[in-house]
Order: structure tokens, then sequence, then C-alpha cells
């Protein structure tokens, strides 16, 4: 059974289904109506590109500098001690 309907997600994104869905085990897939609020998506890498550029030509837009030691030290301690911990957890 496949039931489509479109909804308006309200802001604290609570939704209720229809009736008409089973209970127990279903499975959602949400796809947004339209493209994504106040941006564009990208359909070619040639599009991507062109995005990119306008993106670094923003006369307001921060350099990555702008956010270095944005973390005070007592956030996570030693910054390399902290990513090699987080490293060994991995397989």
């Amino acid at each position: 059974m496949t039931i489509t309907q479109t909804v308006d997600i309200p802001a604290d994104r609570r939704i209720t289904v229809p009736a008409e869905v089973p209970t127990g085990p279903v499975i959602l897939t949400f796809t947004p109506a339209s493209r994504p609020q106040g941006g564009r998506t990208a359909r070619t890498v040639e599009e991507a590109l062109q995005m990119a550029k306008e993106r670094a030509a923003d006369p307001n837009r921060k350099p990555i500098s702008h956010y270095f030691g944005i973390l005070s030290p007592e956030t996570y301690g030693d910054g390399v001690a902290y990513q090699r911990a987080v490293r060994d957890e991995w397989d």
C-alpha cells in the first residue's frame, strides 16, 4: 500500500500520519516539495562549481581563520590529543 500526501511540516516538526496508515512497522519517506529555503540545489558539476565561485566571491563571507581559537582550551583540552583519542576509537 502506498499513500502519498503533501503536508506542511510545522516549526516543532511534529506531524500526524493519516488514519489510513496501518499500525505497526512502516517506512516513511520524506521528500522536500521544493528546493531548500534560501538556496539552490546544483544539478550538474558545472553548476556546483559556479555556485561555489559565487559563494567565495561573497563580500560578507568570513574566512576560515575567523573560527580559529573559537573553542576554549577547556572544551577538549589539547586538540591533537583529543583528535588522537577519537581516532583510537575507530576500528
